[in-house]
Formats: C-alpha cells, sequence, structure tokens
C-alpha cells in the first residue's frame, strides 16, 4: 500500500501513525517547517491534521501535488465565512450570522440578530481562542483589528452540543458513528459520550446534513460536525476536515477507530460502516499532568500525547468503555478522585447521560 505523509506532526498526526501500523500502511507525520527533499511525498498519499497553514518550502512543494487529498478543500473550510456560506447555499440550518466589516454595523446587528452576540475570527480560532461575547456596549471594547477578519453569529441558547463524523471515499459512499454528545468548558472539549448507534430522528438528521456537505465538496476521508441542538434542530456550528477530538472514543469504543476510518477512505480500501457495541466516554486531559494511578481501573485507556503540560493545552485523553452501564458508571466514579478538582463537573455531566441512557 502507498505510505501516508500527513501535514502536521502533532497528536492527530501521531494517532494517524499508530492507526497505520497494524494495517502495514506507513504513515509519516511531518513537520511543517520540513525540508522538501526530507519528506517521502513524491510517492505518498497526502493527507493533514490541520486545516490552516503558513507558506513555508514545504507547504510550497505540497500545494503543486495532485495527490493532495482535499487539498482546495481545507483553505474553504479553514475561514467560517466561505464555510458558513457554504451551509447558506445548501439550505442546512446554522445560527443567524453576518460579515463583521466595520463597527458601524454594530447597530444594525443588534437589530437584527438581537442582543447576545458571538464575534469568531474568520481563520485561527479554537478551543473558545478568536472569539467574544457582545451584548450592547460591549462592541466598544473589541479590538480595532478584527474588523474585517471576523464574523459575527446570533448567541444561541442550545440545549446540548453534539457532534457527528463521517467518511466518504471516492465512491460517493458515506459511513457514521453514532452521534458524540459534548460538554465543553470556556470554550475547550472536556468530555465525550457516544451510545451504540440508533436510527433515531437526530440521528439520521445529522447524516443527511454531513452527507450533504461531503458531496458538495466531493471530499474524501473522515469530516466532523458540531451541531447545537435546539429543541428537535440542529444547527450546524463548524465543520473540522479531519478526524477530530469527540471523534477519540472511537480509538476503544468502535470496531474501527476515526483514524483508521480516515487512512481507508482516502487510501481506496473497504470502509464498512464501524460497530459500536457499548458507551464509551472520552475524558480530555488538559493541563494535567500523567498519573499512573489511571491504570489502576481496568476499563481506562490512556492515550499520552508526550506534549510539554501547560494550562489549557490538550495534553492526552482517557477511553473508558462498557456494555453495563453501572460498571462504567462506577469507574468515572472512581477516576475523578485521581483527576484535578475541575474534572468533577464533567464527570457529573457523563453519568447524567449514562442514566438519560439507561432509562431510554
Amino acid at each position: 500500500m502507498k505510505p501516508v505523509c500527513v501535514l502536521g506532526n502533532g497528536q492527530l498526526g501521531r494517532m494517524l501513525r499508530q492507526a497505520g501500523e497494524p494495517l502495514g500502511i506507513a504513515v509519516f507525520p511531518v513537520g511543517l517547517d520540513a525540508e522538501p527533499e526530507a519528506v517521502p511525498y513524491q510517492q505518498s498519499v497526502i493527507t493533514a491534521e490541520i486545516e490552516r497553514w503558513p507558506e513555508t518550502p514545504l507547504t510550497k512543494e505540497l500545494a503543486r501535488h495532485n495527490a493532495f487529498i482535499n487539498r482546495d478543500i481545507f483553505p474553504r473550510l479553514a475561514d467560517r465565512f466561505p464555510q458558513k456560506s457554504l451551509f447558506d447555499s445548501l439550505g442546512l440550518a446554522t445560527a443567524p450570522w453576518a460579515n463583521l466589516d466595520s463597527a458601524d454595523q454594530w447597530p444594525q446587528l443588534f437589530a437584527t440578530l438581537g442582543d447576545f452576540l458571538i464575534v469568531k475570527r474568520r481563520t485561527g480560532g479554537y478551543d473558545g481562542r478568536g472569539q467574544w461575547r457582545v451584548r450592547p456596549g460591549d462592541e466598544v471594547n473589541l479590538p480595532d483589528e478584527i474588523y474585517g477578519e471576523c464574523i459575527v453569529e446570533q448567541g444561541i441558547p442550545f440545549d446540548a452540543e453534539i457532534s457527528v463524523i463521517g467518511a466518504r471515499n471516492r465512491a460517493g459512499d458515506c459511513v457514521f458513528y453514532p452521534i458524540t454528545h459534548n460538554l465543553h468548558q470556556e470554550g475547550i472539549l472536556r468530555t465525550s459520550i457516544a451510545f451504540p448507534k440508533a436510527s433515531n430522528p437526530q440521528q439520521l438528521k445529522a447524516q443527511a446534513m454531513l452527507s450533504a456537505v461531503m458531496n458538495e465538496l466531493d471530499y474524501i476521508g473522515v469530516m466532523a460536525m458540531e451541531c447545537f441542538v435546539v429543541g428537535d434542530k440542529l444547527l450546524i456550528n463548524e465543520l473540522a476536515p479531519r478526524v477530530h477530538n469527540s471523534g477519540h472514543w472511537t480509538q476503544n469504543g468502535a470496531s474501527i477507530s476515526q483514524f483508521e476510518l480516515h487512512l481507508r477512505a482516502i487510501l481506496d480500501l473497504p470502509m464498512p460502516s464501524p460497530e459500536v457495541f457499548s458507551p464509551s466516554v472520552m475524558v480530555n486531559l488538559i493541563g494535567t499532568a500523567v498519573n499512573q494511578d489511571w491504570l489502576s481501573l481496568p476499563l481506562v485507556h490512556l492515550h499520552w500525547y508526550e506534549k510539554e503540560v501547560r494550562p489549557a493545552r490538550k495534553v492526552g485523553h482517557l477511553n473508558l468503555t462498557h456494555s453495563n452501564i453501572s460498571t462504567l458508571s462506577s469507574t468515572l466514579n472512581a477516576l475523578v478522585n485521581m483527576l484535578p478538582s475541575e474534572y468533577k463537573s464533567s464527570i457529573v455531566w457523563a453519568n447524567e447521560k449514562l442514566d438519560w441512557y439507561f432509562s431510554q
């Protein structure tokens, strides 16, 4: 099989490499500043773990390479303006929004979008960075340089946050994982939980929305779509044209992980629909040092990124899966005593989701 070069050598590239090893697929995550002659890209299929990158000798070379899968899609989806415009053109629901070009727009924006608005940088903002919550009067405190660089959205009082992760191959076949329920705190994903797939209206609606996007773009590989749940409606928040943090549970909770599924899609390998048999929980490790006591719990799978631990930095994650809800819940309760106190609320949230699932 052809080797795969991954533009970017962070944790997603690392996990793609790990997923390729059992299949005999050589995966090479490469830094953006690597010298082109040091990268085996000429005979490789090329993918990326990031949507946006600076111009370097390597990225300039790869931009001309025909085997760079989704090469022209990445810059389109890395910018919130064309991404939101895509949703509108396909008739897919999203929060009402507008481009933010001038401070003179604020009276009209408050009149049309409401008194609680979210300003987001068109490019570069993630994990809550590059975003401002604005109520009337707050706009005078915004930095001048954001105008022409941001969009503004109506603040949505959503009931919950979910994501759906799917994959599409070159033939146009699409497969999906069950919806993932997500908890964000201060803009960073803290905990995800997924249950065995069911053909409920929410699942079918999310799949149809993501299919429409992938088919319109002729996209190949794994894509994640984050949504707000408002009653029985789904509003798309944003897309990630790559493997995604909210899909990390699939490493231990699905028959095929999102990382393996991405490799299968871009290499034209068989791509059956992944099977999910048990509830799974993923706990993001954010600015938290590794604790070997986690490994005393038999359900806990530790995925450590070997990064310097810094505040608000994703340094690893824990996956737990089990068919017995009470066993999974009791393990989460034991785990909370091995984590810093700020994790308690997200573990409580996960247990509430397990109770909800059990009561259905």
